[in-house]
């Protein structure tokens, strides 16, 4: 049985039997022999491509600068800053100032940058390229909270950078960024501080006034309820006591003269006021007429003469002319009627004196009444005083750190922000990577070549080998017939040949070329080698 090798078809039924037999070493070096082509070339076109794209990736320059942050001279315990906040968020506020668009746009034009931009792109669009190329790095250590006594990160320094084509442009361009940066943070303490100052004395100054007036309300309040203040409270009660028991005293002197008042008038009224013989001798008369008329009757001699004689001395009595005016000469008269007279006047002062006290005991009955209402309007005062007053004391106190605080950034001796690593003119491209680029071409060029290879070599349906086809017919193989190479096939071999050595020393060129601009200097390269050799 005599078959063409190469125009053997393989049935369903033969794939299967093939793909059940294992690989052999040699039928993997007889797949690369035959698939070479289909390896080579999509590996070199694209390594080919990853090195255009190497090549032509405009190279982008990076300058940054390290900004320290260092904490005020004086310690806290003794100055306290007016400035708020964290570092982190200061920093953030700051960036977010120096990245606005008026700003932006006038470093753009100072410096052209994107000039190939302005004639595609609005102002927005190339201001908001300008903020992905400048990029902000916080610098934090591990610390332990001196409050909290927990371990925390602490921001201590940041980076500012920014990305361009030009390495010149984007030194300068760093460096003004750093100035803006610097001049906008002591520019925004300088404005806190100060109008933290100004705030605080405005509101100590309210206050005040308001303090004033409340010292004034309570003063004018105090002078019209002086006495129905609380603190007189006690005084009034005690007074209020003292008054009643005094009316109490008074009451009593008062009933022990109305009785002696009505013992004097009972014995003024049984005494003359006059001392009359005539008067006494007819009283005797008459007191004698009756003791004689119980004895004796009217005819008795001494009885009638007693007769004559009261009539003689009532006739002279009757025609003496009347002693209403006259004063009274009765020694015993006078003497009560002096003693009544001078109860009835301590009667009535103390009567007066009584009404008095009665009307000084209602007023204090009123200002104890009306204490209570009086303290709820005081307290009210007070309680608005004392809390003014305390609310101006610290005012007064926080003025006083606020003056302080800002002659601390005045001085610049609070927390502040310290270059402490300017900008550098960068001397090689921070990007493109042009030598990883370039390697992730090579590993992409070998996957497509094997990958390209492969899928020609299992959509292969021709039989390669005798072997195979002794497996596939299951028929004894008599005798196999080579490829018989023509002239006009060795010449065609050959040219591939040079044209291979050719593409094999372009290769290399190219990646002497390569390495020589992309990675490192061949003389620097050289001198590293020599310098790590040992000597001869």
């Amino acid at each position: 049985m005599v078959i063409p090798i190469n125009h053997q078809k393989k049935t369903k039924g033969n794939i299967a039997h093939m793909e059940d037999t294992p690989l052999a070493l040699g039928d993997y070096v007889d797949i690369l022999n035959r698939r070479k082509w289909s390896l080579i070339i999509p590996s070199v076109l694209v390594v080919l491509v990853a090195g255009l794209v190497a090549l032509l990736l405009p190279s982008i320059y990076k300058s940054s600068a390290t900004i320290l942050i260092e904490e005020q001279d004086i310690p806290a315990d003794f100055v306290m800053s007016t400035v708020t906040g964290y570092a982190e968020q200061r920093i953030q506020s700051t960036q977010q100032r120096i990245m606005s668009t008026g700003r932006l746009v006038e470093i753009i034009n100072r410096f052209n940058l994107y000039p190939e931009y302005k004639d595609r792109w609005t102002t927005e669009e190339i201001v908001e390229k300008m903020r992905e190329d400048i990029h902000l790095d916080l610098i934090s250590v591990d610390t332990i909270d001196r409050r909290t006594g927990r371990p925390t990160a602490a921001t201590i320094a940041f980076t500012l950078s920014y990305e361009g084509k030009n390495a010149a442009t984007v030194q300068r361009v760093t460096d003004t960024l750093v100035s803006l940066f610097l001049s906008e943070n002591l520019e925004v303490r300088k404005r806190q501080t100060t109008e933290t100052t100004e705030f605080l004395k405005e509101e100590t100054d309210r206050v005040r006034a308001q303090l004033a007036e409340l010292e004034e309300k309570i003063t004018t309040f105090k002078a019209q309820h002086v006495n129905a203040l609380p603190e007189m409270l006690q005084v009034n009660l005690q007074s209020l006591n003292s008054m009643e028991t005094n009316l109490q005293r008074m009451d009593d002197q008062i009933r022990s003269l109305r009785e002696r008042e009505g013992y004097l008038e009972t014995q003024l009224a049984s005494i003359p006021k006059m001392e009359d013989p005539q008067k006494q001798r007819l009283k005797a008369a008459e007191i004698e007429l009756v003791n004689l008329r119980s004895k004796f009757t009217d005819d008795y001699p001494d009885v009638k003469k007693l007769h004559l004689e009261i009539d003689e001395l009532k006739k002279r009595m009757a025609n003496k002319p009347d002693g209403g005016l006259e004063q009274p000469d009765n020694t015993a008269y006078i003497t009560l009627a002096a003693q009544l007279s001078s109860t009835r006047a301590e009667i009535k002062s103390l009567l007066q004196q009584k009404t008095a006290m009665m009307e000084k005991a209602e007023d204090y009955r009123q200002r104890i009444e009306t204490t209570p209402k009086i303290e709820q309007t005081y307290n009210a005062l007070l309680v608005d005083r004392n809390n003014t007053q305390a609310k101006y004391e610290d005012l007064l106190r926080k003025a006083m750190e606020a003056n302080v605080a800002l002659g601390l950034e005045k001085e610049q001796k609070g927390e502040r922000f310290t270059l402490i690593d300017p900008a550098r003119l960068p001397e090689k491209p921070f990007k493109p990577n042009r030598l990883a680029i370039s390697l992730i071409g090579v590993v992409l060029g070998i996957g497509a070549g094997v990958g390209f290879a492969a899928l020609r070599e299992f959509s292969d349906q021709s039989i390669h080998a005798p072997q195979d086809l002794a497996r596939l017919s299951n028929l004894p193989l008599l005798v196999s017939i080579p490829t018989i190479m023509t002239p006009s096939d060795r010449r065609i071999r050959n040219r591939k040949r040079m044209l291979v050595g050719l593409v094999c020393v372009l290769a290399c060129v190219a990646g002497i070329l390569a390495f020589h601009f992309l990675v490192m200097d061949l003389d620097v390269f050289w001198a590293k080698l020599m310098r790590r050799l040992p000597p001869m």
